[in-house]
């Protein structure tokens, strides 16, 4: 009698208890991000307090419902099926605020959804061209992304950890970004919507409390307390030791009177999210080529993130499933601009929750973009999360981000490095590309605006020269292809 294939622990499917437990641990990573975008633009829009609220609702329940067709899969043609929670991407950033500070209001509003739209639209259909560009990546060239990406979400974890804003591309002007964030903060406010306080984008926004030593003892116990529960923990609990360190980060938070949640009984019990809720958009050519821009730089970084995915999953991927991964960034954008919300993309913060808690399955994200949709239509229970101060998530940050860096590490030592020392540069400078906009936050200032998507992300920027200088050195032979059909043979038998 033959046996059943075992199944790949991506496809294994936890018991529900488990699955809302390692969910809500994702949800918490990723929240802060996911609700910067909507105040930044709505407040650059000049939009009512209502409206503000009603972006942010929108967001949390696209967030989901994007997550939950990338995880999950919806036919062959969308869904990577690796755990992924999707998020709004800030690359987009920069051209939305543009376009709003040219047209304010629900007109300006439209017309930035039409272009989201449109952009959807045509990134669903490049994304195979996209997908094709797998035999480009072979190990030399897939570590050294990876690591850069590690590196340039540290930054976020120490921001978090400092209690100050997480920094964002610096594709406005710093000044201007402030004036903009604090005047979001008093939109929301005065909507009492239960977003207020943003925790996210440039550590040189007016903060007070940035680097104080009680937030920091807070993010190094967090930090602590999750290196404890994975060294001694045993089974579950090791598994969501993220999450008991954010919980026992908050509960010091609380009684240090850190943690407040009078937003919490002022947000609204429900909140109906609806399609064209400011009208049919509108669509305008430019704005669309700008954002179908945006998208090309997204989904190639997205290559990056589902690449690292693969290698801390254990299951490797190939051109097709690829292309339904970043086919899905396409749609979750067209769905973004139907719902009133924005571009959508995998959140990296995730990725390296998956290399610390060492669970693969796909349904811990399913899990998690159910969480999020109900979030967003139960804006006090968003509240509730929002409250959670940034430090408190900064220990929990600098264990996921650094795992990240490391996994590119890990890969990297497997080059061979002896028998072609061209590799050694391929590393070297592309890593130097990447971090160039870490260290020099402006250094495109002086360069067209239409180039500063491109030039802004360091990740784009380590794919970019790492592709170019491989093919320079090593030419195009299908590497990973080859690596990837070893793997599943062996897989077979």
């Amino acid at each position: 009698m033959s046996s059943s294939p075992p199944v790949h622990p991506v496809d294994e499917v936890l018991p529900a208890g488990r699955l809302a437990a390692l969910g809500l641990q994702h949800v918490l990573v990723m929240y802060a991000g996911a609700v910067a975008v909507p105040l930044i633009v709505g407040r650059a829009l000049k939009l009512a307090p209502e409206q503000v609220a009603l972006l942010i609702s929108a967001d949390l329940f696209a967030c989901g419902l994007v997550t939950l067709i990338q995880s999950l899969g919806v036919t062959r043609w969308f869904g990577i099926r690796l755990p992924v929670m999707m998020g709004v991407t800030f690359a987009a950033v920069g051209p939305m605020v543009a376009f709003a500070n040219a047209v304010p209001g629900v007109e300006g509003a439209r017309a930035i959804f039409g272009a989201i739209i449109g952009a959807g639209l045509v990134s669903m259909l490049i994304a195979p061209l996209i997908g094709r560009l797998l035999r480009f990546f072979p190990p030399v060239v897939t570590g050294t992304i990876i690591t850069i990406i590690g590196v340039s979400l540290m930054r976020v974890g120490v921001g978090w950890a400092m209690g100050g804003p997480a920094p964002l591309a610096q594709s406005v002007d710093v000044p201007k970004l402030a004036a903009m964030v604090d005047a979001a903060r008093a939109t929301a406010a005065a909507a009492s919507a239960p977003l207020a306080r943003l925790p996210g984008p440039v550590p040189m926004l007016d903060n007070p409390g940035y680097g104080a030593l009680d937030n920091m003892a807070i993010a190094g116990a967090v930090l602590v307390f999750i290196l404890l529960l994975v060294k001694y923990g045993r089974g579950f609990v090791a598994n969501i030791s993220v999450l008991l360190g954010i919980v026992a980060g908050c509960g010091v938070a609380a009684a240090l009177g850190k943690m407040h949640f009078d937003k919490v009984a002022q947000a609204h019990w429900f909140d109906l999210v609806t399609p064209f809720a400011f009208g049919m958009p509108s669509f305008d050519g430019v704005m669309i080529a700008t954002m179908v821009l945006v998208m090309i730089v997204v989904m190639i970084e997205s290559t990056g993130m589902f690449l690292a995915l693969s290698e801390i999953t254990g299951k490797p991927v190939d051109a097709a499933e690829l292309s339904a991964g970043l086919r899905t960034d396409g749609l979750g954008t067209l769905i973004g601009g139907i719902f009133n919300t924005f571009p959508y993309t995998s959140f990296s913060q995730n990725v390296g929750l998956v290399g610390v808690t060492g669970v693969r399955s796909r349904y811990v994200c399913v899990a998690g973009g159910l969480i999020m949709i109900v979030l967003g239509m139960l804006p006090k229970m968003a509240a509730f999360v929002e409250a959670i101060p940034p430090f408190v998530l900064g220990g929990a940050g600098l264990v996921m981000f650094g795992m990240v860096a490391a996994t590119g590490i890990r890969i990297l030592s497997t080059v061979d490095y002896r028998g072609n020392r061209h590799n050694l540069y391929i590393v070297a400078l592309a890593i130097g590309f990447g971090l160039v906009p870490l260290v020099a936050p402006r250094w495109s200032q002086q360069m067209p605006h239409a180039l500063h998507p491109l030039l802004e992300s360091g990740i784009l920027l380590t794919s970019l020269a790492a592709v170019a200088l491989n093919l320079f050195f090593n030419g195009a032979r299908d590497a990973r292809a080859d690596a990837v059909a070893a793997a599943r043979m062996a897989e077979a038998h």
